[in-house]
């Protein structure tokens, strides 16, 4: 985060790019780094398990943050300095491509180990606890909230502590820190093994969603059976059979020949309703998975846009200039605020009115954070175009304080879309995917910023880059804004729909157990 939040004033600042190329710069570097979260998932579940994983992708990230340290402590990697006269009439020099080659290098490499960590900690986590303990089934639930707290606190010194050191002592100082906080934590990680429970990995899961289609396509044109329990494995299901996607139902038939030459055991003749149903499981995730992508788009203009607004702005308090970048921190006091709030008063309010021990659901908190969200944008339109009319017709920069409202709003909506995917896709993802399944959740964050990329540079070529200019007071932000409003309302019309659409696991659980209980008594 240190990194993240800052780095757009670098590229403007320092490397003279333009300011919509900055913003693509960035959230391509976010949303690489939480696209890669689905390799780290993948090899975790295969092959080397979530505690070895994090251990090792965690020392890539250090090898990262030293790399960005150098690149931004050469004096040759920068392009000549640029006067005041110059920047305003757009005559520096942009930073070449051998400047811009080690930057890179050193953000990608981030960005994997990065992804490595965050697919697997919050997994590795929730391995810690019994959920066939009831207490422990509780302490669970906050896990999720305490987690992404401890995340929020992290977030809060980057942008508060790292930010003004790297505005005012230097980059390379404020990116040597984070490269020495990653070496503690990693060394924090590894103190604590004895005291850890470890979950073996189980293989590849890409192999058995590949296997589970194709054998469904292979065997498509095979009537069902009379009744599910005529499926392979039925009885010893771990995961109970469910009548979504009945189609994938055919991978588990297990055909005459298969009988006779007994190899009813070779999972590529026939795949078990265990396999089946994980397969099932995975697919039932994507509609959420799809509509929780824009509000992730709409975060990512704090990182960018958002700390750009606030360079045209009166940053002042007495006699010290805020650093643009430190205002992400009413973002993160404010997800603090939200996270303990969630666990204090929302979740045992939840629990009196629903009778239920998760009091809300998480779909719930996603549906509130993406309300948020919307409600950000409309506020962020009609801040920027009250900042630009006021800069441009009475030459007087307002406050960088009216960032504040779509600041607050976006870090409520986070404290409730974070927490809710994260605990949804790994309490709603097979156990043997733990780790895909949270990647999944953050290749949506990761969409999230290649869609805000993508949602730049159409904009910048409709209005023939009128909207999205280097120079805010010349440009026309807060129609973006509105824009990103309009999509956010109608995305969150496609998630109330496919939401009450969704059924949790639990409940099929239920009606799982109850079908074969009818079926062994000749009910059905």
């Amino acid at each position: 985060m240190g990194i993240s939040m800052n780095l757009v004033t670098y590229l403007v600042g320092d490397l003279h790019l333009s300011s919509a190329k900055s913003a693509t710069i960035v959230t391509n570097f976010m949303g690489t780094l939480n696209l890669l979260g689905l390799l780290g998932g993948f090899l975790a579940d295969a092959k080397l398990g979530r505690y070895l994983t994090v251990a090792i992708f965690a020392s890539v990230t250090a090898l990262g943050v030293g790399l960005l340290t150098s690149a931004t402590s050469i004096p040759s990697m920068r392009p000549p300095q640029c006067d005041d006269y110059r920047r305003k009439h757009h005559q520096c020099i942009e930073a070449n491509g051998k400047q811009l080659a080690m930057l890179y290098a050193a953000l990608y490499t981030i960005a994997l180990g990065g992804g490595g960590i965050k697919s697997n900690v919050s997994g590795f986590g929730s391995d810690q606890f019994d959920t066939s303990d009831p207490k422990e089934e509780k302490a669970m639930i906050f896990f999720f909230n305490r987690f992404y707290f401890a995340i929020s606190i992290g977030s809060l010194f980057a942008v508060i502590v790292l930010v003004y050191v790297q505005d005012n002592v230097g980059r390379g100082w404020g990116y040597g820190i984070s490269a020495g906080t990653m070496v503690v934590a990693a060394a924090i990680l590894l103190i604590g093994t004895p005291w850890y429970r470890f979950k073996k990995p189980r293989g590849s899961p890409l192999t058995v969603i590949w296997r589970v289609l194709l054998l469904a396509w292979k065997k498509r044109s095979h009537p069902y059976p009379d009744h599910p329990s005529l499926l392979n494995e039925y009885q010893n299901a771990k995961v109970p059979h469910t009548e979504k996607f009945k189609c994938l139902d055919k991978a588990a038939i297990i055909e005459d020949n298969a009988v006779a030459n007994e190899n009813k055991n070779n999972s590529w003749i026939v795949s078990t309703v265990t396999e089946v149903e994980e397969v099932k499981m995975v697919l039932k995730l994507l509609p959420i998975w799809a509509t929780c992508i824009l509000f992730w788009t709409v975060y990512s203009q704090m990182t960018t846009f958002t700390v750009e607004q606030a360079t045209f702005m009166n940053r002042k308090i007495g006699s010290f200039t805020v650093p643009s970048g430190s205002l992400s921190a009413f973002l993160f006091i404010t997800i603090l605020l939200f996270t303990s709030l969630n666990e204090k008063v929302f979740v045992p309010l939840a629990r009196k009115i629903t009778h239920s021990i998760q009091g809300m659901t998480s779909l719930q908190r996603v549906g509130t954070g993406l309300i948020f969200s919307v409600i950000a944008m409309i506020v962020s339109a009609v801040i920027e175009q009250q900042r630009r009319e006021t800069s441009v017709q009475k030459h007087i920069q307002i406050s960088a304080f009216w960032l504040v409202p779509q600041y607050f709003l976006v870090g409520a909506g986070e404290a409730f879309v974070y927490v809710g995917q994260l605990e949804f896709f790994i309490r709603e993802g097979p156990e043997r995917m733990k780790s895909m399944s949270t990647g999944l959740f953050l290749s949506a964050i990761s969409m999230g910023m290649f869609v805000s990329s993508m949602l730049v540079s159409i904009v910048d070529k409709i209005t023939n880059k009128h909207w999205l200019r280097s120079n805010l007071n010349k440009g026309k932000l807060n129609n973006f804004y509105w824009l990103l409003a309009v999509l956010g309302l109608l995305n969150f019309m496609v998630f109330l729909f496919v939401a009450m659409k969704h059924q949790y696991n639990v409940q099929h659980r239920v009606k799982g157990d109850k079908e074969l209980e009818n079926f062994n008594d000749g009910k059905v």
